[in-house]
């Protein structure tokens, strides 16, 4: 009887050896199906901070827009007042992912990466553009000065040279 027990502490006494390489594999082939998710993940939050970059402009532009006299004299580039680095000098970057905002006479906001901070050469120095729309469907641009005293209808974000699949759903 006392054999019996003593058989019965050894069976139960670990794991085999067998079971520790089953436990290794399942966990090799979660870290294989997480790690390149993982990558993704935090390449869009990247590029996510580069269109919160232009949410100041969006606003300014916005709020000109809708408050400026009708037939008053359009904006210049870059003089709405929320352009950041317009010199794209790495020194004076606005974060560590944009390199510059800057805006054209029509209030379209363009935003630059940053080179080297993304690990991606598909992401690293490339342009994303906000341009403010009057109408809800978005297929007619406001064009100053004709559409001073208008509101805007909404935004339209263009990721012509950054992939699809890093941009944030804002931005599809």
């Amino acid at each position: 009887m006392k054999r019996i027990q003593t058989m019965k502490r050894r069976a139960q006494a670990g794991f085999t050896l067998i079971e520790l390489m089953i436990v290794v594999a399942i966990i090799g082939i979660l870290a294989a199906v997480a790690l390149p998710a993982y990558q993704s993940y935090t390449k869009k939050a990247k590029i996510s901070e580069v269109i919160l970059a232009a949410s100041a402009c969006r606003t300014t532009i916005t709020e000109v827009y809708q408050t400026h006299p009708t037939g008053g004299s359009a904006a210049a580039g870059n003089d709405w007042g929320c352009e950041v680095n317009t010199g794209d000098v790495a020194a004076s970057a606005p974060s560590k992912y944009v390199l510059s905002v800057k805006t054209d006479a029509n209030g379209i906001v363009t935003v630059k990466t940053t080179a080297n901070q993304f690990g991606d050469a598909t992401l690293d120095n490339k342009e994303l553009t906000l341009t403010p729309y009057s109408d809800i469907a978005l297929t007619t641009p406001m064009v100053t000065p004709n559409d001073w005293g208008k509101q805007v209808a909404g935004w339209k974000c263009l990721a012509t040279t950054i992939p699809q699949t890093f941009v944030p759903g804002s931005c599809k």
